[in-house]
């Protein structure tokens, strides 16, 4: 773990992403005097320059001249001449979740929330739940959440939660007391080699919890049983009566909204009702219940809380409804098993027919799940395409939507699948084409959001 006290001048370079940009708050919090390179503007750099932070557009060797100390990103290249120019004055080098671990460590109660799939919304479930039972936790959320006015908040006690991401093992550089396992899925096959390799570093992550601490799994999945396996500090969530907690009872609203009851060790602790929809978001908030109610939380806390949540930014974020009569939804959902557990979420609620606006993400993910992706869509009645976003990769792979869309049709011949390029044409599309009491939902880890926007202008 790096020595953060030696230093008082950090640069981070990517610091308008979701993750470093939370720890350069943390930073400016207690002190530190923080600069930061990026791409482009955004709403975090703005917030960040408010907060105290120089950010410089553009990433140029001249930027790091006066830092003591350098984190990145992951999704920073070696050869980003800031990185080159730090090694050249030998400016400490430190990655991002280096630092998120040695600001854990400061903690005596850490929470770390994992999983390929629901992480965002689960952090952010047992964030605001520790919030409500006034246990003034420090936040680090991969999203927006309305309720703490960012993606991160500095707390005033011994609870810190955050997400704890897989992408390049960057979790294994966290100790937490407390870890939640959602799911394990093949994705990031950039990095990971195959599903076994990924298994391997949940395997690593399970078992640096310490003995004193506990390890929150989702039963179902055979590759969180293939980790937790013989661990003694475990406690199950699932559909299962022979869970630690398990769920009962499940009812959806007219709107489409999930209610359940949740019981531990056979006992029943009552209903839990949703405003967020999708049977994935039951297991979240299941995850949740059980992390908190294992450090203490009351259930009505954990209820009531559970209750009000109505999501974070780019999870079935409902935008608005046309002039039209057509509601629009954003979704980040970028991996083929998230595509189906918003689709199926998408059909409790009441519509017409249900459009799918899909922007892939990378063309490594798109290639390695090709397959998976041309049976994703199912439920959805009309599918729009948009262009792969690049996110960090070049266009090397001889992969595209076009590509995606044929294989698609193929799989669904009687399915409407359409590519367009352009996201004006794409709106514009949907304007004139969808009627009222339809349902459409952007989706997308990259900028296909701003589609949405567009429908409703």
């Amino acid at each position: 773990m790096i020595d953060l006290s030696r230093y008082k001048n950090v640069h981070c370079i990517g610091i308008g992403g979701i993750g470093l940009s939370a720890i350069a708050e943390i930073l400016i919090s207690r002190g530190y005097k923080v600069t930061g390179s990026d791409m482009k503007e955004s709403e975090v750099t703005e917030r960040l320059r408010e907060n105290g932070a120089e950010i410089f557009i553009g990433h140029r060797a001249e930027n790091v001249e006066n830092a003591d100390l350098i984190v990145y990103s992951a999704a920073i290249a070696e050869e980003n001449p800031e990185i080159v120019r730090a090694k050249e004055l030998n400016i400490p080098l430190a990655g991002r979740a280096e630092v998120l671990g040695t600001l854990m460590d400061e903690f005596k109660t850490s929470i770390a929330i994992s999983g390929t799939h629901g992480k965002t919304t689960t952090t952010s479930m047992v964030s605001l739940i520790l919030e409500h039972a006034a246990l003034k936790p420090t936040i680090l959320v991969g999203g927006e959440l309305q309720e703490i006015g960012g993606n991160v908040k500095v707390g005033h006690s011994d609870y810190f939660v955050t997400e704890a991401c897989e992408y390049r093992d960057s979790f294994l550089q966290l100790g937490p007391k407390i870890e939640v396992i959602l799911n394990i899925d093949s994705d990031h096959l950039d990095y990971f080699k195959d599903i076994e390799h990924i298994v391997k570093s949940f395997d690593k992550f399970a078992k640096s919890v310490p003995e004193d601490g506990k390890i929150i799994a989702y039963d179902a999945n055979p590759f969180v049983d293939q980790v937790i396996n013989g661990m003694s500090n475990v406690v199950t969530y699932g559909y299962n009566k022979d869970c630690t907690y398990y769920i009962t009872d499940i009812k959806f609203d007219g709107e489409g909204m999930p209610s359940f009851h949740m019981n531990h060790d056979g006992k029943d602790l009552g209903e839990v009702k949703l405003q967020i929809p999708g049977e994935h978001n039951i297991l979240n908030a299941s995850a949740a219940y059980a992390c908190c109610h294992e450090l203490g939380v009351d259930e009505d806390v954990i209820a009531s809380t559970l209750k009000s949540y109505k999501g974070t930014e780019r999870r079935f974020d409902i935008i608005g409804v046309t002039d039209k009569g057509v509601k629009v939804v954003d979704d980040y959902a970028h991996h083929p098993t998230e595509i189906k557990a918003t689709l199926s979420a998408a059909e409790n609620i009441p519509h017409h027919e249900l459009w799918c606006v899909f922007q892939p993400h990378t063309y490594t993910r798109t290639l390695a799940l090709f397959d998976q992706f041309a049976d994703a869509f199912e439920k959805a009645d009309v599918l729009i395409l948009a262009d792969i976003y690049a996110a960090r990769e070049k266009d090397i792979y001889e992969i595209s939507s076009d590509k995606l869309a044929d294989a698609i049709r193929k799989e669904h011949p009687t399915k409407k699948v359409m590519y367009m390029k352009d996201f004006e044409d794409i709106a514009d599309y949907v304007r004139n084409n969808a009627t009222k009491g339809d349902l459409v939902i952007t989706m997308g880890a990259g900028d296909i959001y701003k589609v949405g926007k567009m429908i409703m202008e």
